[in-house]
């Protein structure tokens, strides 16, 4: 724990509100946010109330939706609709998901028209989608204006910078034509026509498109501002890059621990509780048992093998372990290739061409080192054995691992599904098989 948060606690708990008021003073939006939430909720209200009211929506913003609603919760008073109000659309539509039914009924019910108009326009879009996400706030503008026609109109607009860094053009049904860069517009001839500002290439997603897409776009083409339209391209909205990098951040997040074999917690680690963390692993921790139960069934049947060359068991882990790791890693780097869009399906040929090449590298590294040492111990059979299943399971594991992501996407299945737990328990059961029949054909059991 740092010493800004043992000083904010301790103050805090003294009840010293003039020193908490001078910490507050000293510290911005971001840092207060961070210790806001490891204060009780309670507590958190008392701190909040001592902002000054634009800091306080700038903190309040800093927030993620679960602390923003316990933050609302505690302080039950007029200023709760003051920030719920002051929030962006978008923002107000991802706490009210957070939200019991009830209270976010009221929250509406308390906006003016204009606002709740913009809040339910989002909340009419699929959950993950553009449509969801984006802000329903913007400045189109022409192509037949000028720059100075252009400027005055964002003006009168009386929107925020970052609401404006990027101008949609569109024509006489609201359809969208391009883009303009505000700081082309600013620096152009007050005459210059917009049409000749516009960008070369043009980007674009609709409201049913989906989020990380979208937000993916805007990673790979470096944008600041994303325009959304609708299903008859008519201009509806502009996806900013602070909600994209909050977009990115939640998909990375849910990513991981699918990868780990945990699913998504939803709320931050401290929030959840024993009993949430525990029923988020254990279905996965099920899942898993009942698979590898196909080992000891494979075992089984490879009984008498064991019994008349029992040496045979003490390589089972050694090299069900190396199948695994190779397959986790090669659906560790085709999942993170995909989410990138540096791959699709299409290119799964080349993908299982590449890691077929890959794992028969790798086998033969590995069994080039393992035999000698194998045949020193336990003679030169034993060693071909080891080699030879070295050889084979890593070439099956990473021609899996490559594969299966692509697949599981390709049925609807989330690819961070099929990672590492997965391939792990699928490689241990194959690679018995695998192992087993090698040695059969070696060692003539």
């Amino acid at each position: 724990m740092t010493q800004e948060t043992l000083e904010l606690t301790e103050l805090v708990a003294a009840r010293d509100y003039d020193a908490v008021g001078d910490w507050l003073a000293e510290h911005g939006a971001l840092d207060i946010a961070d210790e806001l939430i490891r204060l009780e909720p309670s507590d958190r209200a008392v701190v909040f109330r001592l902002l000054a009211k634009n800091r306080a929506l700038a903190v309040f913003e800093a927030l993620d939706p679960i602390h923003q609603q316990q933050l609302l919760d505690a302080l039950a008073d007029d200023s709760v609709h003051e920030l719920f109000l002051h929030l962006d659309a978008d923002d107000r539509a991802r706490l009210l998901d957070e939200m019991p039914a009830k209270v976010a009924k009221r929250l509406l019910a308390n906006l003016p028209d204009y606002a709740r108009t913009n809040t339910n326009l989002l909340l009419g879009y699929p959950e993950e989608s553009a449509g969801r996400s984006m802000s329903p706030r913007y400045v189109s503008v022409r192509a037949a204006q000028t720059a100075a026609d252009a400027l005055s109109k964002v003006r009168r607009a009386g929107l925020r910078t970052r609401e404006v860094h990027v101008l949609p053009v569109t024509d006489d049904q609201r359809k969208l034509v391009g883009v303009v860069d505000l700081p082309d517009l600013v620096t152009a001839e007050v005459g210059t026509p917009v049409g000749e500002l516009i960008r070369p290439e043009t980007y674009s997603v609709r409201v049913d498109d989906d989020q990380e897409m979208a937000a993916r776009l805007m990673q790979e083409a470096d944008l600041v501002a994303l325009p959304v339209v609708d299903t008859e391209d008519r201009l509806v909205g502009v996806l900013t890059v602070d909600d994209a990098m909050e977009i990115l951040e939640a998909e990375e997040t849910e990513d991981i621990h699918r990868a780990g074999g945990v699913e998504p917690l939803d709320v931050p680690y401290m929030d959840a509780g024993v009993f949430h963390h525990a029923r988020k692993r254990a279905l996965w921790l099920l899942v898993l048992i009942i698979a590898a139960a196909s080992t000891i069934t494979v075992m089984e049947a490879f009984e008498e093998s064991l019994e008349a060359v029992y040496i045979l068991a003490f390589f089972i882990p050694l090299l069900v372990d190396t199948g695994g790791n190779s397959g986790s890693q090669a659906s560790t780097v085709v999942i993170r290739a995909m989410a990138v869009g540096e791959v699709r399906f299409s290119d799964l040929p080349r993908i299982l061409h590449r890691e077929l090449r890959v794992g028969l590298l790798l086998g033969l590294m590995l069994g080039g080192i393992g035999f000698p040492i194998v045949s020193l111990l336990y003679g030169a059979d034993f060693g071909m054995v080891v080699a030879f299943t070295l050889l084979a399971i890593c070439t099956w594991a990473s021609f899996a691992g490559g594969m299966l992501p692509l697949v599981a996407r390709r049925v609807g299945v989330d690819p961070a599904v099929v990672s590492a737990p997965v391939i792990t328990t699928l490689v241990d059961a194959t690679g018995l098989i695998i192992y087993f029949t090698i040695a059969g054909l070696v060692l003539g059991l």
